[in-house]
């Protein structure tokens, strides 16, 4: 059809052939007409009016109702007949549409097991003893273990008829790993990184109107690191519908310049033209406070559009008295962005952002709004006990609260890209973020991974900092010096706000190959001389510490016990290239030069089972254990971390048959002096030592053990530690007792061991049912020990040392109650009622709806 002067007339709109908008194009009976700049004749196109203009953008959730099958490595018979020659239509790559019967819609997998995402299917596996298999928690995984090293998941939907015209992607945020992905009998395509998150464009595949089916394999045969890393599905899915006129994904970036009491917003917004004619377009924005108030609003010129074509958009404009991101009032504004041509709004998109300044400096550290702030900070891997790495949001934010309560500011990636529910807490709370990518290469595959990654985080207030490598063979080599200065320049194109960095380890290789590219020079452990010989010799390079400490220990263990695999709990061990709390940080907190360090690990984590191995199937190095308990090592960071007054005292007082022995007894205060009694007779007053801890021995005897803490001469603290009676009744709370029905949100319940007189007993192991009922389900537990072998997915699991964890989940049948109830032979069971309440979103997500 042809386009009339008078439905361009009709429409408001310029008379230019060339020069057309989208809007323009709308003819008299519905249908859009396709421009080609190459002709002046219009031609039909299938899109439609209803299909385009005014598209409402849709984010939809598909966590729920996939079904799940193990296959196999080694044999096609046991992997759906993938791959294989003797059935001629599945011959996978042959021809399009002809994967093979799995990955179809018709296929019958009402055999498979039903579940929801995030799942990590690693974790429900036994424990295997295979020296071979320490890094992975134990799990047999790999080569060796073919029939439990592939997964394959389905995902049956229906996109509705009305949806023809708009476009649909398709966004997995990790997938660990080695993901073949599938709709409808045709390969999307792959991802070999368990980290990154991919989009697939689906808009030529689905059927609209019809059942489609998503279907991915995913082969957890090879590592990428040297830590337990899951298999699986363990991250959400999204399904995202635009107008065939919209914002690219990942493609807006909010940056911020503060003057005074002025800021400049600078919005680079990609914008992608899909359809067969010219446009002509604009893009609009308006910034929000936290309560939803317009603040500020930004406008672009028009722009001009070739067919299937993508530009990118900038726009600018003043915020006044802005508020900014700090750690002690992380404030968030949210940008709108729309695309508008013709008076219609074609594409809405949103993303958070934060407004602050940073600055590493050479000589003074990091600053913060330009106040300087020392970097207070754990690396943390991402598994957590009861899930493995398929954590639930609610668990990120979580972990994270658990480290503010502990006096830390910041939080390093280690060794991977996170996912960005972790990333949405940090931003919330005020945790400042060390953003690590998992692999150093300028390779195709590997820039594609850090150009995703960047794109992604860049608009978090909480990342300050890129890491680009961790203690890389090639890190002082011209090769690796060489990859670094591509990644480097890639990074930069992509964000030049932040600066990067890398993990560093062997000092006498600092200064060299990559040192000489990274904005920052990271010092992965190393001894004082070495550094204050590299600030003397680099004055103008700023300095941090990627990775300290190494302290290994077991929650409520104070002696060495190796044929257990437990290390004591006394800040007293770690591996040779390592160092003590009390010998990491005053060497960074007396140097302002050093903007800070990050421990080695906020949490225990499994595999890399130092020092021990079998049984041990789990890290000591966390100042918490894999359930977030905190061990003693917690409150000598909370007693020089944080900011309250603080006194601690361990160990327990239950040492039944070493009545006489010599107790080594150990306080953490950060008053002036501490004095310690036991059965009411005072065994001595010391004087606190800044960062250090104070120590008496004392020969056992059963009763109350106290002490007290001296500010200005008078007693401000106490603490106790009583001899327990034996274990007489449970004890359940829980960190929220209202949560979202959502079947997403959690609530992380604690259980501890009591006796007769409420007390917790500070060595009982005794075994814990959790019995779950109404409007929730049991989906993990845990206890912190790093030598049990017991299921993670209960419903049993024994205490350690007098605590057990368990978490729950709501469902997603209506809002209600739920009721748990944990019991032990023996002992009087507990009970918690956790409410249930209606939701419109999970926590920290941003997304439209679920998918059906």
């Amino acid at each position: 059809m042809s386009i009339s002067r008078r439905s361009l007339v009709k429409a408001g709109l310029a008379t230019s052939a060339s020069a057309l908008s989208l809007s323009s194009l709308w003819a008299e009976n519905g249908e859009i007409a396709a421009i080609h700049p190459t002709s002046r004749n219009a031609a039909k196109s299938t899109q439609t009016a209803s299909s385009v203009a005014d598209s409402q953008r849709e984010r939809l959730l598909m966590d729920f109702g996939w079904k799940f099958h193990l296959g196999n490595a080694a044999d096609s018979s046991k992997d759906f007949h993938f791959g294989s020659g003797k059935n001629p239509k599945a011959h996978t790559y042959s021809k399009s549409g002809q994967a093979g019967a799995v990955t179809t819609v018709a296929f019958d997998d009402s055999a498979w097991r039903t579940l929801d995402l995030p799942h990590d299917w690693a974790i429900e596996l036994p424990f295997v003893h295979d020296p071979e298999l320490t890094n992975t928690g134990s799990k047999p995984l790999g080569r060796r273990f073919p029939d439990t090293s592939i997964g394959w998941y389905r995902r049956t939907f229906e996109i509705p008829a009305a949806d023809e015209g708009k476009r649909l992607q398709v966004e997995f945020e990790g997938i660990f790993r080695d993901a073949t992905v599938f709709l409808n009998g045709q390969r999307l395509g792959e991802n070999y990184s368990g980290f990154v998150p991919v989009t697939y464009d689906i808009t030529d595949l689905v059927d609209y109107g019809g059942k489609n089916t998503l279907v991915v394999r995913v082969d957890a045969t090879l590592q990428e690191g040297w830590f337990y890393e899951g298999a699986g599905i363990y991250r959400h899915v999204w399904l995202t519908k635009t107008s065939a006129l919209h914002f690219v994904h990942d493609g807006i970036f909010v940056q911020s310049d503060v003057k005074g009491n002025a800021c400049t917003l600078r919005v680079s917004a990609e914008v992608r033209n899909e359809t067969a004619a010219e446009v002509v377009c604009s893009v609009h924005g308006g910034v929000r406070d936290t309560s939803g108030k317009s603040v500020a609003m930004l406008r672009s010129e028009a722009t001009t559009l070739a067919p299937f074509s993508t530009t990118t958009v900038l726009l600018s404009g003043k915020l006044n008295s802005p508020r900014l991101w700090s750690l002690e009032d992380p404030h968030l504004y949210s940008f709108v962005a729309k695309i508008e041509s013709g008076g219609r709004t074609f594409d809405e998109d949103e993303v958070r952002f934060g407004v602050r300044t940073i600055r590493f400096d050479p000589n003074e550290g990091f600053f913060l709004n330009g106040k300087p702030t020392k970097v207070l900070g754990t690396c943390n891997h991402q598994d957590h006990a009861g899930v493995g790495v398929a954590l639930p949001d609610r668990i990120n934010e979580y972990r994270v609260e658990l480290l503010l309560g502990m006096g830390s500011n910041a939080y390093r990636t280690s060794h991977n890209p996170p996912t960005t529910a972790l990333l949405d807490a940090c931003d919330r709370l005020g945790m400042l973020v060390m953003d690590e990518t998992r692999l150093f290469s300028s390779s195709e595959e590997g820039l594609d991974e850090l150009r995703r990654f960047v794109r992604r985080d860049r608009n978090h207030p909480s990342v300050v900092i890129w890491s680009i490598a961790n203690e890389e063979p090639l890190q002082a080599t011209p090769v690796g010096t060489r990859m670094a200065a591509t990644m480097k320049r890639l990074v930069q194109d992509l964000d030049p706000t932040r600066p990067v960095t890398a993990a560093m380890n062997k000092e006498k290789e600092w200064g060299e190959g990559i040192s000489r590219i990274v904005d920052v020079q990271g010092f992965n452990y190393g001894d004082a001389a070495h550094m204050d010989e590299y600030h003397r010799t680099h004055p103008h390079q700023p300095l941090i510490g990627t990775e300290t400490a190494s302290t290994v220990s077991t929650r409520g263990i104070y002696a060495n016990d190796p044929a257990r695999g437990y290390v004591s709990a006394y800040d007293l061990n770690h591996p040779a290239w390592a160092a003590l709390a009390e010998e990491w940080w005053p060497v960074y907190s007396n140097r302002k030069w050093l903007a800070g360090g990050f421990a080695w690990t906020g949490f225990d984590y499994r595999g890399e089972t130092t020092p021990y191995d079998w049984p041990c199937i789990h890290s000591h190095f966390g100042i918490m254990d894999t359930c977030g308990f905190p061990k003693d090592i917690y409150f000598y960071y909370k007693t020089w971390w944080g900011k309250e007054p603080w006194l601690h005292l361990f160990p327990h007082w239950n040492w039944a048959g070493t009545e006489g022995q010599p107790i080594d007894v150990w306080c953490y205060s950060n008053q002036d002096a501490v004095e310690l009694f036991l059965n009411g007779k005072s065994l001595g007053k010391q004087d606190v030592v800044r960062e250090k801890h104070l120590a008496w021995k004392v020969p056992y005897a059963p009763g109350t053990l106290e002490a007290r803490a001296y500010k200005g001469g008078k007693v401000v603290l106490t603490a106790k530690r009583e001899t327990t009676g034996a274990p007489a009744r449970l004890a359940i709370t829980c960190d929220r007792g209202t949560i979202a029905a959502d079947g997403q949100d959690v609530s992380m319940l604690t259980v501890r061991v009591l006796d007769g007189n409420e007390r917790e007993v500070p060595t009982a192991g005794n075994p814990i049912t959790f019995t779950v009922s109404g409007k929730g389900t049991l989906i993990g537990v845990g206890n912190g020990d790093p030598s049990c072998h017991e299921s993670d997915k209960g419903p049993e699991r024994s205490a350690f040392n007098g605590l057990c964890m368990g978490i729950v989940q709501s469902m997603r049948n209506g809002p209600g109650e739920m009721h748990i109830t944990v019991s032990s032979a023996g002992l009087l069971s507990a009970d918690l009622t956790v409410l249930c309440k209606p939701a419109k979103d999970i926590v920290g997500q941003r997304k439209s709806g679920i998918l059906s």
